[in-house]
């Protein structure tokens, strides 16, 4: 599998992460196949936060065996300074580790949750102490929704993060407002050496109010094809990385497609890009309704 520079990281990350949100909700067995699934891919980087379900509780007992094997990105959701701390004693324990490569403000989605991280007291105050004491070497920010290139744009300005997250697929693209941040913020981590993590690469569309089919919040392109062709857009822009999905039936077609990726053009992309019709709209996610 390709790898890239992870930004001012250094790290030589695969293209595809191991996105253990998939692992979360299956029992250890489950979880074991996959885990050696990736790893057998080659995939030497793993995604985590403590809201994925069981996730660091199936991925703990790898954890003395491929330690040093893989970089390790975590992440906390809570706002304030001392809740931040209580979550990254929890993660450290539950995870069976000492320490991260990468430890990430996680969802932080909209202009107000961005306030409360960075206020005084809030939990970017924990990040920087845990940089300070060695237990992470890097700080990145994420964030869901249609919201989030444009607040992790503020964020860059408010503070130095070494990498992003956030989502971006071939779907959203079709939102003329989102395609236009989405281009300015890849603009800005390619000018400032940011590391770039793209999620929720496979989305086709929402579920409306019918019943979700798959473990993801999103509804997912499920056909090789449709996956080679949405993960292979998103990788043919300025990103390094990009977090498998959240169901695990999907996971072994998401990294076959990466294992035979190559850039499209520009041809391509636009080809691939008008190919979209969302059986539902997905706004918090900016994905429009099929034209």
């Amino acid at each position: 599998m390709q790898k890239r520079t992870l930004g001012r990281t250094g790290h030589q990350s695969t293209v595809v992460t191991f996105g253990t949100y998939a692992v979360g909700y299956v029992e250890q067995d489950k979880a074991d196949r996959a885990i050696q699934l990736v790893l057998d891919h080659n995939v030497n980087h793993f995604d985590i936060a403590p809201t994925y379900g069981h996730a660091m509780e199936r991925v703990a007992p790898w954890m003395p065996e491929i330690r040093d094997r893989i970089f390790l990105g975590a992440k906390t959701a809570v706002r304030d300074r001392e809740g931040a701390w209580r979550d990254v004693e929890s993660i450290l324990k539950r995870m069976n580790v000492e320490d991260f490569d990468l430890f990430q403000l996680h969802s932080v989605g909209t202009m107000e949750q961005l306030d409360l991280a960075a206020a005084p007291g809030g939990s970017l105050e924990t990040l920087v102490e845990m940089r300070e004491q060695g237990m992470t070497k890097w700080l990145g920010i994420t964030g869901h929704g249609p919201h989030a290139p444009a607040t992790i744009l503020e964020a860059l300005n408010r503070f130095d993060f070494d990498t992003i997250m956030f989502p971006l697929n071939p779907a959203a693209a079709r939102d003329a407002a989102y395609r236009e941040v989405t281009t300015r913020l890849l603009a800005e981590c390619e000018e400032r050496d940011i590391g770039v993590q793209t999620i929720k690469m496979i989305a086709r569309g929402g579920w409306g109010d019918g019943e979700k089919q798959m473990n993801t919040w999103y509804d997912p392109h499920r056909e090789q094809s449709d996956i080679d062709a949405s993960l292979w857009w998103v990788l043919s822009h300025a990103v390094h990385t990009a977090p498998s999905c959240g169901e695990i039936s999907l996971l072994p077609k998401v990294l076959d497609a990466a294992e035979r990726f190559a850039p499209l053009s520009g041809e391509q992309m636009r080809i691939v890009e008008e190919s979209q019709r969302p059986p539902l709209p997905l706004p918090d996610l900016a994905i429009p309704a099929a034209a």
